[in-house]
């Protein structure tokens, strides 16, 4: 639970209030009290006021207390709070990059403090997850019905590569939140010049930023230069919100969102159909 740290923060707030000093808390205290059966907040409570009363009455007294001593217990207290069994076994059967970010932040709390250590830390597991998400976007091309379908694609009745594509119709399938770090995934679209529609199946895209909003409206611009219909299936709740805002669907055309994948290639082969009656008269 993060109650302490919301406690040490409020503290923290109010403090400055009256002259105080805010402060980070006390790892090694807190992990004393939990080692020692104090796990509710009345045991937080009763620690602060012990402390209190050390200070401010016991204090000669305190002084008396040996060097050694206080040693001894602040080793204890390490050794309990730095679980090296836990350590030693993620450092074996963690990816290299946990590693190098655990290592990183142990290193930083011994050489420095758990202020800079924790700040770091965060910082590189951040730039560690939009690494991995960058990685995880991809945008597959499909043009028409796959005989080599495996057994996980069959399980999957809205498997683009079971459905019949029109001619002069490509199908595009995003996977993945879509932003600044896999906005340059939008380029792996190709425009052929015999294309007359192009969909974009938008499924698994959770999110999108103004990023990725940016590519796709370099896809439409394009895909108008070539006097390509450009077609969005399924595309969910924040990317659509996002594409409203910013009059994306006012310049796609409402009538090319469709909320599924059949839909769509209903569109696509209404359109085809139309462009063929259209050349032919």
């Amino acid at each position: 639970s993060n109650m302490e740290l919301v406690a040490q923060g409020a503290g923290n707030i109010f403090s400055s209030l009256f002259g105080g000093i805010p402060a980070t808390g006390a790892i090694a205290r807190t992990a004393a009290n939990v080692k020692n059966g104090g796990r509710t907040p009345i045991a937080g409570m009763v620690h602060a006021v012990t402390l209190f009363l050390i200070l401010v009455v016991l204090m000669p007294y305190a002084a008396l207390i040996p060097m050694p001593t206080i040693a001894a217990i602040l080793f204890m207290v390490a050794y309990n709070m730095s679980e090296w069994r836990e350590f030693v076994n993620l450092l074996k059967k963690s990816p290299k990059s946990d590693i190098l970010v655990l290592v990183a932040t142990f290193s930083l709390t011994v050489i420095f403090d758990l202020v800079v250590a924790i700040e770091a830390g965060i910082l590189m597991a951040a730039i560690l997850f939009v690494k991995r998400m960058s990685d995880v976007a991809d945008v597959q091309k499909w043009t028409d019905y796959d005989e080599d379908i495996s057994d996980d694609d069959l399980s999957d009745p809205d498997n683009i590569r079971k459905k019949k594509v029109p001619k002069s119709t490509l199908v595009y399938e995003i996977n993945g939140p879509m932003f600044f770090g896999a906005a340059d995934k939008f380029m792996d679209i190709s425009l052929d010049s015999h294309i007359k529609v192009v969909i974009l199946r938008m499924r698994s895209v959770p999110a999108m930023d103004v990023n990725a909003l940016h590519a796709l409206n370099n896809v439409m611009k394009s895909c108008k230069k070539k006097h390509i219909t450009l077609i969005l299936s399924h595309v969910q709740e924040q990317p659509m919100k996002m594409m409203q805002k910013a009059g994306f669907d006012q310049s796609v055309g409402v009538d090319n969102f469709c909320d599924n994948i059949d839909r769509a290639l209903e569109r696509a082969e209404f359109l085809t159909s139309a462009s063929v009656h259209h050349a032919a008269s």
